[in-house]
């Protein structure tokens, strides 16, 4: 799995944030963290890389902290045959959307701030995307900006021990 780590994050700084959100603390450690301990759990390997083109084939941004393991592996398990999976939780999409290795051409010419939407919305014009539902409110739970981290943390606090 690869975790894209790449982003400036100048949303949460300009909100008012005094660290990269990557570096923010959420129930006692950083963003990055938490999405990495979230694929280990997952039994997933990690890279906080550019993608290569030996990777298994799909991505997690690391600004969503929240994500489970469980929905880790239930795309991962989707995109062994599909080469685009997309989750959603309660009609919203969500991360991470499963890039197969049939896409990394595509993936690797995007550039700047352009998301991979383009990819995803190819692939489910010519009927080879995979819409996965998915019981995790992790998954549209991303972080940009202060009051983000905040809704993050009281859906942290809230959850069940």
């Amino acid at each position: 799995m690869i975790v894209l780590a790449a982003g400036l994050g100048s949303r949460f700084r300009q909100s008012g944030g005094s660290t990269h959100k990557l570096d923010a603390l959420l129930g006692g450690m950083t963003l990055l963290e938490r999405v990495r301990r979230s694929v280990a759990a997952a039994g997933l390997g990690c890279h906080v890389v550019r993608a290569t083109a030996d990777a298994g084939g799909w991505i997690l941004p690391g600004d969503l902290p929240l994500v489970s393991p469980n929905s880790l592996r239930q795309v991962a398990q989707a995109l062994a045959s599909h080469p685009v999976v997309q989750p959603f939780w309660n009609g919203q999409s969500g991360h991470p959307v499963g890039f197969g290795v049939e896409c990394f051409a595509a993936l690797t010419a995007l550039c700047g701030d352009t998301g991979a939407a383009s990819i995803v919305r190819a692939h489910r014009a010519a009927g080879a995307a995979q819409s996965l539902q998915l019981d995790d409110q992790g998954i549209v739970t991303d972080i940009d900006t202060l009051a983000d981290l905040a809704r993050a943390q009281a859906l942290l606090d809230a959850a069940p021990a």
